[in-house]
């Protein structure tokens, strides 16, 4: 069966059909995005003011103005207009719009003095009621409230109450009169151009100005969104009857740079709604359901089109888009608000070579190590999820495979390669059975206890700033000749009052110029087995019958100082570390080209033959396909000041920004 996507491309039919099991496994039928532009933009949509709210509050404002002239009493004496006239006469035509701004910004000290006096004749009444009362118990209750009155701390709190009162009191900003102000002023323009007056020759200059012209443009642009109609529709949902069947009729505004959000797919002849996507105008306006047949859009007949042509309806449209549907018969579960859950990813995934995700155009790739928020559970099998980063620049999430379904596709090719093994001919049959048998059991989505719990997929990850007093461990991993040694040295050489090494444990004896607790832990056999049985040796070895190891205990102690605890680990240690509570910050350090490894090893005198050089390369690669979802960092070491340089930025990023760890870290 085809499907498509509201939102997208059609892509090809991808990928084959590999037989029942793979059917289980992926979806039954193909998805498809619909109206999904190639590159889908983030731009919020600026909020715009409602013109017919602006012309409501300003005529409310009207009101309260002409109620408040007609309520007060003209004293000529005290016009601030008046005194401006009789002292300086205006000549010609007034400009009211000037006199208003001149009474405006003359009228808050007026206030403010008004204030002032308001409050003295408060103080003064009291006294007088004071001399009035003959019971001591109201006296003191006046004094009481003169002494309050009189702080400097409450005249103050009363200036700032009634600054902010007159702030809130005044008039909202005018409505527009035109949006044309800029066509107007190069009209008048022309006009005077051949005006005869000084007056009208200024104002043709005045008007030629860029600046003048860019000011009005700029208004015009503002006035013209200001001016907009109110749109009179919204989105909304009735039902009604249509062809003798109960139909819903959903009205979704969507914007051009907004995609709909929403795949659908074919069941014979009808347009089925098969996923709301996150992000979408489909998902905003919560009108349109899993499972709805679509009948009409935009009075366009639906049923009956291949998803390819729904596609093609649906590209270039957007505004007010009507659906005509036949509701779900699913009941439709309750919405719960679901919590994003931010997971470091612990494999690549590409959605081109996956045949079994339902819309390749939604499928969202991602490579080991990066950070994937997911916003959409409600699909076990097909997450919904942003890459850390993206989430201003795509609107819409995309699909990334679900854990137990992952988990369940790497077992089935763990599965399908342990199969393809030589086998004989006399034992076919069994084989065949029992390899349907062992299928069957990896594709039962309800049962995960056999679901083997080392296949990696995804680990929740949390956002965590370390402590100025407790700096996380750095832990250097990489194969032998690659420099983690020598960076580690460097760092303790360079910075000994920032840097130290963890003092390692040994069952050795010690020798005269060695100190307890500096050089070496020096400890009996049977405690440090103890010590390595408990799990509290992040690494441990053998040498010439003596036991070395580096204990947690002993990282504690350097951090404990305020230093930072450098180390360089083997791949084993690893676990141990990272179960412990030291938060370790991991880096790998990782060979270059085969030359420019030959180069570096040069430096130190060495020369080492070509399969020695392919072999680093080869046990790099293992190491970082293997134990890569542990680090946090790779340097690629191709030289030595750069690789420097550049593990003292990452370590100095520990300070200033929080990092991803894991959320059983800090529970």
């Amino acid at each position: 069966m085809t499907t498509s996507h509201l939102n997208g491309h059609v892509a090809g039919e991808g990928g084959g059909r590999g037989g029942d099991d793979e059917l289980r496994l992926g979806q039954q039928h193909r998805e498809m995005a619909v109206d999904c532009p190639e590159e889908l933009g983030s731009r919020t949509l600026p909020v715009r003011r409602s013109a017919q709210l602006e012309r409501i509050r300003q005529h409310q404002e009207d009101l309260r103005r002409r109620r408040e002239e007609e309520g007060r009493q003209l004293d000529l004496n005290a016009s601030l207009r008046l005194k401006q006239l009789s002292q300086n006469a205006h000549v010609g035509i007034d400009n009211p719009t000037f006199l208003e701004d001149t009474y405006t910004s003359q009228q808050q000290p007026l206030g403010s003095q008004q204030t002032l006096l308001e409050l003295e004749e408060v103080l003064l009444s009291l006294k007088q009621i004071r001399g009035c009362l003959s019971d001591q118990q109201s006296q003191n209750d006046i004094e009481l409230v003169l002494a309050l009155l009189n702080k400097s701390d409450f005249q103050s709190a009363l200036k700032i109450h009634n600054a902010v009162a007159n702030r809130m009191h005044r008039p909202s900003p005018p409505y527009p009169q035109t949006h044309q102000a800029l066509e107007l002023a190069l009209e008048v323009r022309n006009l005077s151009q051949a005006s005869p007056n000084k007056e009208g020759l200024e104002l043709c200059s005045l008007l030629s100005d860029i600046h003048i012209q860019s000011l009005l443009l700029a208004h015009d642009s503002i006035a013209e969104k200001e001016m907009e109609p109110e749109q009179l529709t919204n989105q909304t949902e009735t039902l009604t009857q249509w062809g003798g069947e109960t139909v819903k009729i959903v009205h979704i505004e969507k914007a051009r740079d907004i995609p709909l959000g929403a795949t659908v797919r074919n069941e014979m002849e009808s347009v089925i709604i098969s996923r709301i996507v996150r992000g979408g105008a489909a998902e905003r306006s919560g009108l349109l359901a899993e499972g709805d047949e679509i009948l009409e859009i935009n009075g366009i007949e639906i049923k009956g089109k291949d998803v390819n042509q729904v596609f093609d309806i649906l590209a270039d449209m957007h505004g007010l888009l009507t659906f005509v549907l036949i509701p779900s018969t699913q009941s439709k579960p309750p919405p719960v608000k679901e919590n994003v859950v931010h997971v470091k990813a612990h494999f690549d995934y590409d959605p081109s070579d996956d045949p079994y995700v339902p819309c390749r155009e939604l499928g969202l790739s991602f490579q080991k190590g990066d950070i994937l928020h997911i916003i959409s559970q409600s699909d076990p099998n097909w997450w919904q999820a942003y890459r850390d980063g993206d989430e201003d620049n795509q609107p819409l999430a995309g699909l990334v495979p679900g854990r137990s379904f992952q988990q369940q596709r790497e077992a089935m090719k763990q599965t399908i390669e342990e199969d393809k093994e030589p086998e004989k001919s006399g034992k076919l049959w069994c084989a065949k059975k029992n390899k349907r048998k062992r299928k069957k059991l990896l594709y039962n989505t309800h049962r995960n206890d056999d679901i083997d719990d080392d296949i990696l997929t995804y680990e929740e990850m949390a956002l965590y700033h370390q402590p100025a007093n407790r700096k996380r461990p750095i832990a250097l991993i990489g194969p032998t000749s690659c420099g983690q040694a020598e960076l580690r040295q460097r760092l303790l050489n360079n910075q000994p009052e920032r840097f130290a090494g963890a003092v390692p444990h040994t069952t050795r004896s010690r020798r005269d110029v060695e100190l307890g607790g500096q050089d070496y832990h020096f400890v009996s056999r049977q405690t440090f087995e103890t010590e390595l049985a408990g799990g509290k040796l992040i690494e441990s070895g053998e040498f010439e019958k003596n036991l070395y190891g580096t204990s947690t205990d002993s990282v504690r102690q350097v951090i404990n100082t305020g230093k930072i605890c450098v180390l360089c680990l083997h791949t084993q240690a690893l676990k141990v570390l990272r179960s412990s509570d030291l938060k370790p910050y991991i880096i790998f350090i990782a060979p270059p080209s085969q030359e420019r490894l030959r180069a570096l090893l040069a430096k130190d005198n060495k020369n080492p033959k070509p399969e020695e050089l392919r072999d680093i390369i080869e046990r790099a690669r293992e190491m970082e396909q293997s134990w890569g979802h542990m680090f946090d960092a790779i340097i690629v070491n191709i030289d030595q000041d750069k690789a420097y340089s550049e593990l003292l930025r990452l370590i100095n990023k520990l300070d200033t920004e929080p990092q991803w760890v894991p959320c059983s870290w800090l529970r």
